[in-house]
């Protein structure tokens, strides 16, 4: 299972990556292959300074060794060996008309000291940042992610939708990051669904990345705006930081793992403000976005 995974986010960095490259039409990804002195590496791709995207990296990584100690605690295990990968993004547009978009799909397997398999699991999503509100964006990205969550089981959306909503939450703000999308995480064997069966369902949510997102910056790159929304997104990226800092799960791990710090910091947009205790004017489509964020909404039934 861990090559067939690892064989399927190669190629699909390589679809994504190209079909980013031609929505900019002026910046490509730059590769950056790398090795873990413990075990394994990976192969980051980054984009900066584009006509559509200010930065944004499309990674992948595969890495293997023995589980740290701190996250032996985490994973409740002990004297246990790991092999993790995944293809993780995210995209930071210039225009703030155009949503920033993370997603991430992964498979981790735990192993015993005789290298027998003790446990493994599936795990990702995809979710959207919007600066401004459109609300026919938000219903897209979702009815794209409930189409793929349908042809596997007729809950799931439902299910990983508010699993999004609760996950990217910024407690300290009492915000949500975006609009949500889909999470999960922990997806194991039963007597239902097996590890075939759940690797048939994270393929599908991540052939549909493109056409969740793809549709969304084409119909809002051209849009023209205003210095003072270019600040306003810079401030709504300092939130975006907040929560990759401070509450995102895939951060500590890479850091805990001796992980490559210019990939997992690449979700980190390049200009970011934090204006003390800044309000956006009563009735603007700046709060506009802040009442939204204060409670999830359902999309697919706006």
């Amino acid at each position: 299972m861990k090559d067939k995974f690892y064989n399927y986010i190669l190629e699909l960095q390589d679809n994504i990556t190209a079909k980013l490259e031609e929505v900019d039409g002026k910046a490509t990804f730059q590769q950056d292959v790398w090795e873990r002195p413990e075990g394994g590496g990976g192969r980051t791709r980054v984009i900066e300074n584009g006509a559509v995207f200010e930065k944004g990296g499309v990674n992948i990584s595969a890495v293997h060794g023995e589980l740290p100690e701190s996250m032996q605690q985490y994973f409740g295990v002990t004297d246990a060996n790991f092999f993790a990968c995944g293809l993780s993004l995210v995209l930071h547009p210039k225009n703030p008309m155009v949503p920033t978009v993370h997603a991430n799909w992964r498979y981790f397997e735990l192993y015993d000291q005789k290298g027998n398999i003790v446990d493994s699991w599936f795990g990702g999503g995809q979710d959207l940042t919007p600066y401004y509100l459109f609300e026919e964006d938000a219903v897209h990205f979702h009815q794209v992610c409930k189409t793929a969550c349908d042809k596997h089981h007729p809950e799931y959306y439902d299910f990983y939708k508010k699993k999004c909503d609760s996950y990217f939450w910024n407690a300290h703000r009492n915000e949500a990051r975006g609009v949500g999308g889909l999470f999960f995480d922990y997806c194991k064997s039963t007597d239902t669904f097996s590890m075939q069966d759940w690797y048939a369902f994270v393929t599908e949510v991540g052939n549909s990345f493109l056409e969740s997102y793809v549709p969304i910056v084409e119909k809002r790159k051209q849009l023209t705006y205003t210095d003072a929304q270019r600040t306003w997104q810079e401030i709504r990226r300092g939130r975006y930081v907040e929560f990759n800092l401070v509450h995102d799960k895939g951060t500590l791990f890479g850091l805990k793992t001796n992980g490559r710090i210019e990939s997992i910091l690449m979700s980190l947009p390049p200009h970011v403000q934090w204006v003390y205790n800044h309000h956006p004017e009563k009735g603007s489509e700046e709060e506009k976005l802040l009442n939204v964020l204060k409670d999830p909404v359902d999309w697919i039934n706006f």
